[in-house]
């Protein structure tokens, strides 16, 4: 193979869920349909919060964005995922395989500061609900985005430099479904302590620090509903709260699973079902848990459906 950018891999095989041939069409259905309601599922939500003038607020602003993140870091992993299991060729080339790292990692990582935003925006909802349209202005969500894209570009562009600079020669084939960092790591003859250490304290701080936002933020949001007098007045503060905690506590209960646990006794394998549940099954269940268990959305989408009807 011919040498490039210091390694002699031009191109990596992905071995997918390899030990299971025989279920592979049943995979691929069920993928497919997953895939389709996430495209669905979040380009609807980000449609809906666009055309419905009710829904122009802070919060839907940043859901409005989780929803295209979300639509983002799955759509950078999926499709390559599906065509490899209808394909004989499962390759990727060395190029390939960075984009689709550099695109899944800043994604996600975006992922986990917009829902911390969206902490932020909640606790300044319930905690100072007279200064909310001041403090939570425009401007701020925009810098409170903009710091979630960037700081999710910057992890992603380090760890992605570190790793491609590796020389890769014991073999090419990344025992995943997708690009991740770990297996790609695994195939390198260089010493991969100093990447290694890289990835655990770029995945801890994320992880901390947005983690930490949440936790704190709703803290006061608790402390806050708790002085409320009224029953109903509790439950309707508290309900504006069920999605994002939903969302969040899948969404972070996984990653930290996947990326903070003790890898030694875990299986490729389960780690691979893991990748699966945050990477493909998650950005298809935040648009249902936000229209299922939100009322704002859900008096949206009766909305659009009595105009349909109407018509």
């Amino acid at each position: 193979m011919e040498q490039n950018n210091g390694t002699e891999v031009t191109e990596f095989i992905l071995l997918g869920f390899a030990g299971q041939p025989k279920y592979w069409h049943i995979l691929f259905t069920a993928f497919l349909v997953i895939y389709v309601a996430t495209l669905v599922g979040n380009i609807g939500m980000i449609l809906l919060i666009k055309t419905d003038s009710f829904l122009h607020t802070p919060m839907y602003f940043f859901l409005q964005n989780l929803a295209f993140v979300d639509l983002c870091y799955a759509s950078a992993i999926t499709p390559k995922m599906l065509q490899n299991f209808v394909g004989t060729k499962k390759s990727i080339s060395f190029m390939g395989c960075m984009v689709q790292l550099l695109v899944y990692g800043t994604f996600i990582t975006s992922d986990s500061y917009i829902l911390a935003a969206m902490a932020v925006d909640r606790h300044v909802a319930i905690c100072n609900p007279l200064h909310y349209p001041t403090v939570m202005s425009r401007r701020v969500c925009i810098q409170l985005l903009t710091g979630s894209y960037f700081m999710g570009f910057l992890n992603a562009s380090v760890n992605v430099g570190f790793t491609f600079s590796l020389n890769f020669c014991k073999s090419n084939k990344i025992n995943h479904f997708f690009c991740d960092e770990p297996p790609i790591l695994a195939l390198s003859c260089s010493d991969i302590y100093f990447n290694v250490m890289v990835l655990a304290a770029s995945v801890g701080f994320n992880l901390t620090l947005t983690v930490s936002v949440v936790l704190f933020s709703y803290m006061f949001i608790l402390a806050a509903i708790l002085k409320i007098s009224s029953a109903s007045g509790k439950k309707k503060a508290f309900s504006t709260c069920t999605s994002h905690l939903t969302a969040v506590t899948i969404f972070y209960g996984t990653l930290s699973y996947m990326y903070l646990h003790h890898r030694a006794t875990e299986s490729q394998e389960q780690e691979k079902t893991a990748s699966v549940f945050y990477g493909v099954v998650i950005p298809m269940l935040n648009p249902l848990v936000y229209s299922l268990r939100n009322q704002d959305v859900r008096e949206a989408l009766k909305g659009i459906g009595k105009k349909i009807l109407q018509v």
